[in-house]
């Protein structure tokens, strides 16, 4: 055996250990002002500190997240990461006939970053205190109500066909290009509901801009303990929360791999990510690969059926 051939295994092994190299590029398949950002952002901070690199959020929106997830896919620097969601691994693979990438396939895995609770919010003036009142008004005033999402495909357009499912009003769909101008004009009061997750709408909450009549946990909130969840106003067994990972292109080699989910675990379960988040009523994971990758598929068998049965379509 040569003594190239020897030295490759220790070669590799330094260039591992001395992954990242450079700024570590984080693209967010959304626009800025949602829950996506500030799980990614606080997320972030944390990695630069243990990694020894910058990581800087990079938002990408567009396409329902398949713009950014192909520039991912795509991606051979090593460098370039991408925050994995609800929508662009377990909802798109059903809703659209042919994704520009795979999700099982074009990336790795590296860990469940946080869980958000979704929101079920009103503008003020709409005569409802709660989701009984809604509920009862959407259903003598079929179709003609709406609600605002960030996009087809968008955990806010899940959450809110999942409540109409369970049930059964009709509610208009209002499509917008993130959450940031869909919250603008509900709290304008050009929409009359919307879903959100929790930590892009406390604020407005508290100030009275907007009214929560549920929340999609199975519990109620501690930072919204006035407020009932779907489950306890009449639709038992409901559950609704959004969920961020991070992944990174299938490219990128195992040990670096292995090494980031590490750091990424730290990062998420530090004080200050765990403060960070909790104070907007994220609740953070900060699984193995390994959990996540089964996560994925579970969720992808989980809402393949409620696609369908909601005829959720693309833009």
């Amino acid at each position: 055996m040569s003594g190239a051939a020897l030295a490759l295994p220790s070669l590799v092994s330094a260039q591992t250990a001395a992954w990242p190299t450079k700024p570590v590029r984080f693209i967010v398949p959304f626009a800025p002002g949602g829950s996506s950002e500030i799980v990614a952002r606080a997320t972030a901070v944390e990695l630069t500190k243990l990694l020894g690199q910058s990581v800087f959020v990079d938002n990408k929106p567009g396409g329902a997240g398949n713009v950014a997830m192909l520039e991912a896919a795509r991606s051979d620097d090593q460098h370039t990461l991408i925050l994995g969601h609800i929508g662009t691994l377990a909802v798109n693979p059903f809703i659209f006939p042919k994704l520009p990438y795979d999700p099982n396939k074009d990336f790795r895995p590296i860990s469940l970053l946080a869980k958000v609770p979704s929101l079920y919010l009103v503008h003020p003036d709409l005569p409802v205190k709660n989701l009984t009142e809604f509920v009862a008004l959407a259903r003598r005033k079929p179709g003609q109500m709406n609600y605002g999402s960030a996009g087809n495909g968008s955990a806010g357009h899940l959450a809110f066909e999942y409540l109409k499912m369970a049930t059964n009003i009709f509610v208009t769909h209002v499509p917008y290009r993130g959450t940031g101008p869909q919250l603008t004009d509900l709290i304008a009061g050009r929409l009359d509901a919307a879903s959100v997750g929790a930590p892009a709408v406390l604020q407005f909450i508290r100030t009275g801009k907007l009214r929560c009549i549920a929340t999609g946990t199975p519990e109620r909130l501690p930072q919204l303990p006035d407020v009932p969840t779907v489950a306890e106003q009449g639709f038992p067994g409901f559950e609704m929360t959004q969920w961020y990972g991070l992944l990174a292109p299938a490219s990128l080699p195992q040990p670096a791999a292995a090494k980031l989910a590490e750091a990424t675990i730290k990062a998420v379960k530090s004080p200050t990510s765990v403060e960070r988040l909790s104070a907007d009523a994220a609740l953070v994971a900060g699984s193995t690969p390994e959990e996540f990758s089964r996560f994925i598929a579970a969720e992808q068998q989980r809402w393949k059926p409620i696609v369908a049965r909601a005829g959720i379509k693309p833009d």
